[in-house]
């Protein structure tokens, strides 16, 4: 188990309570906090590692490829989610039949706002990469990671439980706003992966991952996406039996396109290269 920081002093012991138990080592990533992360994780029982952060991508195939760790697959769990029960349950009944033959998991998981779980506005289901064979997965894409696989992947039908504000609304606005700068970049950079992975061989693969990948080329090429991407949510994914919580939850996804949208016009502009560029080596 490998849990990504940096200044979680609020968020870390709960992620390291719910898989202390059940995981061989628990191990805190750490990007050099400045807060309480470091005391915390210890007292927690977890061991503490510090990485230079470069990018979310960078940082997980540090944990894969370099840092020492007693096993060769490796959970990825972030400060801000919980391990469930019900997930524990299936791992022990089920991994390791289904490890011998695979080298990737994807989890689902459930976003959490207002003291319920958003399941249409969120967007639900969408399939993460989270435990990997160290031998066999890579990570691309500094922001929003993509992991890739050499050997076939499966998938764990139980959940991981996500606070995205467990450290309150102002965070969340504050850590997208970064997300946002470097996705903006992100996009506004040429990609030459796009040759080897068409666009009909993603949307049509087996692996959720490459899937969501070109679902999202898709999405990301369309006018007003982020109205459109209101109505999705809100409308036809029927966000709108969330109650209160479902209408703000899709009404901040929105937004977070929005601030994409705008930043990228003015990367192409050359109104603010440098400050973006910047943004993108902020990320944590």
């Amino acid at each position: 188990m490998v849990i990504l920081t940096k200044n979680e002093e609020d968020t870390v012991e709960g992620a390291i309570a719910s898989a202390k138990a059940d995981f061989e080592e628990v191990i805190v990533l750490d990007s050099y906090s400045t807060d309480q992360t470091s005391e915390r994780a210890k007292s927690a029982g977890a061991v503490f590692v510090q990485n230079t952060f470069e990018g979310y991508a960078s940082q997980r195939n540090f944990a894969l490829k370099t840092m020492r760790h007693r096993c060769k697959w490796v959970f990825f769990l972030d400060a801000d989610e919980r391990i469930s029960s019900e997930l524990i349950t299936e791992l022990r009944e089920n991994f390791a039949e289904k490890a011998a033959s695979v080298g990737m998991f994807y989890l689902r998981r459930k976003d959490m706002f207002g003291g319920r779980w958003i399941r249409r506005s969120s967007g639900y289901p969408t399939w993460f990469g989270r435990l990997c064979h160290a031998d066999f997965v890579h990570v691309e894409r500094e922001i929003n990671e993509e992991y890739h696989c050499s050997r076939p992947t499966d998938r764990l039908e139980e959940h991981l439980q996500h606070y995205p504000f467990a450290k309150g609304l102002s965070h969340w606005l504050e850590r997208h706003n970064r997300y946002s700068s470097a996705e903006a970049f992100t996009k506004a950079t040429p990609n030459n992966s796009s040759a080897s992975n068409p666009l009909m061989r993603l949307i049509f693969s087996s692996d959720p991952g490459l899937r969501r990948k070109g679902l999202k080329q898709i999405y990301m090429s369309l006018p007003f996406r982020p109205f459109f991407g209101f109505l999705y949510l809100y409308i036809l994914r029927g966000g709108f039996l969330d109650g209160l919580p479902g209408l703000r939850f899709a009404l901040l996804r929105a937004f977070y396109e929005l601030m994409i949208s705008i930043k990228l016009d003015e990367i192409r502009s050359n109104t603010i290269p440098t400050t973006t560029k910047t943004a993108k080596t902020k990320l944590s």
